[in-house]
């Protein structure tokens, strides 16, 4: 295993950190782990040297915490050092803080949280939580010991995340979803340097970007195979990310035993610099190969919100043009039916047509909304 920079902090991740979120289960139960299988998974990376277990409250529907604490009996505890995350969007009065941090020291069987942070933030969540006064209640915590390091997790975009980092000198570490074709989404390569440049840690969150990086269509696999060293998709995509000196480590929420050996082989090939400049600019072809095979010419540039009807149209362009890049149409349409919250789907548009005097690539938004919602609903 190689082992990293973790922002200012006196200690050395592994390149690669388990994320507890997509164990194996039974009978297509996210709740039921199948803990035979899923323990030997997380046995085997600590054998290979992982030192970084990322878990959250919520995970296979709030048992991630306490199969994790219970497997990391017997001597494990030890050898790791746990993250887990505060469910903000749960958070209603200040005495919700204190409620949910000793819930989850509980189910971990742990004294002391490693890594602490504030579930998926965004402008909204953020700004609740702030108001109920999170700051000194994390200083408190990390005083009495319930917690050791402080960070957040974040989807929201690159400005409402440098507001963040700058409104609190105490952060450690941070968690951002990154990878080569998210390099301008939300936080993106700017935000990664923004807080490195500050002695902050930064944990990378879907480097596969759920998985859609691992099966590419056949004109991005031909690429792949064009380069003199032979690497699985997977293992392009982590060792890009490998190869930048302020990413600290690289999440992989890993399903079977055969991933987490892969992982590990990979991890132990990573390193700053590696990737040679032809090797990096065909990185940037696999990019470009992708995007082409977009419908929608949206940038994501967000001139068109806010929908006066509340759509969240380039949420829903993405999604969209994701499920085409990809191909994986029906995942798309599951994330538009269960992520996109009724009052921001597409079938709220009244054809104002607001959206179409800003849009600067000329898109006929409305028609594309109705096309959307028409299809979506059908797959699912």
């Amino acid at each position: 295993m190689n082992y990293r920079k973790f922002g200012k902090l006196d200690w050395k991740p592994s390149a690669l950190g388990f994320g507890c979120m997509r164990f194996p289960v039974i009978d297509g139960d996210s709740k039921r782990i199948d803990e035979e299988q899923a323990a030997a998974m997380l046995h085997l990376a600590l054998e290979g040297g992982v030192n970084y277990f990322d878990t959250a409250y919520p995970y296979h529907g709030g048992t991630s915490e306490d199969f994790l604490g219970r497997t990391l009996e017997g001597g494990y505890r030890e050898k790791v050092k746990l993250a887990t995350k505060l469910p903000s969007w749960k958070i209603d009065q200040p005495e919700d803080f204190d409620y949910y941090l000793n819930e989850q020291l509980k189910r971990l069987r742990t004294e002391q949280i490693d890594f602490y942070l504030l579930h998926t933030l965004n402008e909204k969540s953020w700004q609740k939580i702030y108001r109920l006064g999170v700051l000194p209640w994390l200083e408190k915590a990390r005083s009495d010991g319930r917690i050791a390091y402080l960070g957040f997790s974040f989807h929201d975009d690159l400005e409402v995340f440098k507001s963040i980092i700058d409104a609190y000198q105490g952060w450690d570490f941070c968690q951002i979803q990154y990878n080569y074709m998210d390099r301008n989404y939300q936080a993106g390569q700017e935000g990664l340097r923004y807080a490195a440049e500050r002695g902050i840690g930064v944990v990378i969150m879907e480097p596969l970007r759920g998985g859609r990086l691992v099966d590419p269509p056949r004109a991005v696999q031909e690429l792949w195979d064009s380069a003199e060293t032979k690497r699985s998709p997977a293992e392009w995509s982590l060792q890009w990310l490998w190869d930048q000196p302020e990413v600290s480590l690289v999440l992989s929420g890993m399903s079977n035993l055969q991933q987490v050996e892969e992982n590990l082989a990979s991890a132990s090939r990573s390193g700053v610099g590696l990737l040679s400049r032809e090797e990096l600019l065909l990185v940037d072809q696999v990019k470009k190969t992708y995007e082409s095979f977009s419908l929608i010419p949206c940038t994501r540039c967000g001139y068109c919100i806010p929908c006066p009807e509340g759509v969240d149209i380039p949420r829903i362009l993405q999604i969209y043009n994701d499920g085409t890049i990809y191909e994986k149409f029906n995942r798309a349409a599951d994330e538009y039916i269960l992520w996109v919250p009724e009052e921001n789907k597409a079938d709220l548009c009244v054809v104002c047509g607001e959206c179409l005097e800003k849009c600067p690539q000329s898109i006929p938004i409305p028609d594309w909304l109705e096309k959307i919602h028409s299809e979506f609903t059908q797959a699912s």
